[in-house]
This record gives structure tokens, sequence and C-alpha cells, in this order.
């Protein structure tokens, strides 16, 4: 077999395995990561602190980049707790104007959610219209039935007062590559 023939087939071999993951082959792919809900790319972009890449986000959507259905999946480059997500997704929604008591309920769903992660473990949120469902690594792991939640939540990366405007711009882009 020629060189490109062993190449061609190493591609076809690791999108039929990306595929058989659930995972989005082309970036022009629909996604229906839970059922009922195909989504379309819309953007993504990486988030970083203090020059570490954290994380790479892909949001994928309906008509509109910014009402549910939404998903928005973020694949891991560092190892992080999950009790450590679930204080910064609490910090944010926080910023962005949920009360405490909702936070401190939220808080507690959350971390019962949320695991530790490891570099290129995906969590996934996907936004509908009466809450929000989690996957880790495609396999569904909780979920919030709280529109409000579901609101800021995904508003930590899409609001407009998000403390990541660049990865939001990018998210929003329309432009996934």
């Amino acid at each position: 077999m020629s060189q490109i023939g062993k190449y061609a087939a190493r591609v076809i071999g690791l999108c039929l395995c990306l595929s058989l993951l659930g995972a989005p082959v082309l970036a022009n792919e629909s996604y229906e990561p839970v059922s009922g809900v195909r989504l379309t790319p819309i953007g993504k972009g990486e988030f970083r602190r203090f020059g570490f890449l954290i994380y790479e986000a892909a949001l994928w959507g309906g008509s509109n980049p910014q009402q549910p259905p939404l998903a928005l999946q973020l694949t891991y480059k560092r190892n992080i707790e999950g009790r450590k997500i679930v204080d910064a997704s609490v910090q944010e929604m926080r910023q962005l104007g949920a009360t405490e008591p909702a936070l401190k309920v939220w808080g507690t769903q959350m971390t019962q959610i949320f695991p530790d992660v490891k570099p290129g473990d995906q969590l996934t949120g996907v936004y509908k219209s009466g809450g929000a469902v989690f996957l880790f690594n495609n396999r569904e792991v909780g979920e919030i039935k709280d529109p409000e939640f579901a609101r800021y939540f995904f508003a930590i990366w899409l609001d407009p007062k998000t403390s990541a405007p660049g990865l939001r711009q990018n998210l929003l882009s329309n432009k996934p590559s």
C-alpha cells in the first residue's frame, strides 16, 4: 500500500472511531448530544488563564446562537477538580447577578454532577428550554431542571458581561474552523 493509501486509511479509521464515540467529525456536521436536540456548529475558541490553556470550547446551536437549544462542549487541557469547576461556575454566575439562595442550590446540584477532569476529558452542557443536561465524555451524567439555572450557566460564556469576552466573540463567530 502506498504512503498516501496508508495515510487515508488512518484518517478514515480516526473518523470512524470519533463517530462511534458520538463526536462530530466534520466542522459543518450536525450534532445530537441528547435525543431530539439536533444542532449545528456556531463557533469555537480557547480559554486561557495566565497564558495557560485551560480548555477548548465549541458552541453548537439551533437558529439563534444565544437561545436554547444550545450545546457548549469544553475539552479540558489540564487536571481540574470538579469542585473547582463548580466554584468557578458559581462565582461567574454571581457576577452576572444570580441570587445567593439560587447559587447555593445550584452549587449543590453541580457538585453532584461535575467530575474531576484530566487532559482530553470533555464536559458538555446542553441548554434546553426546561434546564440543562450535562455529559461527561459523551455520557449523560446529570440534569438540572431549572430554566433560570440554564440561563445563568450559559451566560458565563455568552452574556456580553462575561469575564472572557474574547472567547465569547469566538464562540458566537459563526466560523467553526
